[in-house]
This record gives C-alpha cells, structure tokens and sequence, in this order.
C-alpha cells in the first residue's frame, strides 16, 4: 500500500514563505512522477506543480509560476513544494499525489497536470495566508 503525508502546513502572512513535505511509502519512489494540487473552499481542486521521476521536468501553474518551486530528493523519498511570496488565494489545503506507470515505469521526464493521472493521494495539509 502507498503511503503519501504532506507536512509543513500552517499559517503565515502575506508575503511569507512556507515549504511543504510529502513523503512516501510502499512503492519505489523514484519511479513515480509527483504532483501538487490545492483546494479552496467552495472551489474545485486544481493545479499547483509537478516533477518528473528524475526531476529533470517540472511545471507550473501560471499562478503559482516564480514563485513556488517544486523538487524532489529519491534517496529521501520525499517531494517539497517551497512557496514564497505568499498570497492570501494561496489559501487552500495542498495535497500531493504519485502517478506511476501501468506498464513498465514512467518515461523519465514524464509529468502530469491532470488529477486523473494520479495513483495515490495524500491526505493534504492545509496553508493559509492572511493578508
């Protein structure tokens, strides 16, 4: 069974920085490509980042784009998601997901921005930003 925790949620000011965790479990990390995606209340889940297994690719949503970072460490098993210049819309719980492949494993710079892509989830951690 896949295991995702995401830590380092809280509440910080506008303008501030945070650096969210996601580490997993029960399968080979390094053969999963990771996603983040948030969801505000009242509104659907969308988009935030991802990497691809080898952490050669990434992407980001035009909202979040200069200033939230994704990475990944494989020997640590863990995806990080550094956020500065926070913003009150920011405000939403975070949740990581693994996307691995059906068959085989992932092409190297392989990335999702589709949640259907994605295996497993986390169990998210909730960001706010107060203005």
């Amino acid at each position: 069974q896949v295991q995702l925790v995401e830590s380092g949620g809280g509440l910080v000011q506008a303008g501030g920085s945070l650096r969210l965790s996601c580490t997993t479990s029960g399968r080979t990390f390094s053969t999963s490509a990771m996603g983040w995606f948030r969801q505000a209340p009242g509104k659907e889940r969308e988009f935030v980042a991802a990497i691809s297994r080898s952490g050669s690719s990434n992407y980001y949503a035009d909202s979040v784009k200069g200033r939230i970072t994704i990475s990944r460490d494989n020997a640590k098993n863990t995806v990080y998601l550094q956020m500065d210049s926070l913003k009150p819309e920011d405000t939403a719980v975070y949740y990581c997901a693994a996307a691995f492949s059906r068959i085989g494993i992932l092409p190297p710079a392989y990335i999702s921005t589709n949640a259907r892509d994605y295996d497993y989830w986390g169990q998210g951690t909730q960001v706010t930003v107060s203005s």
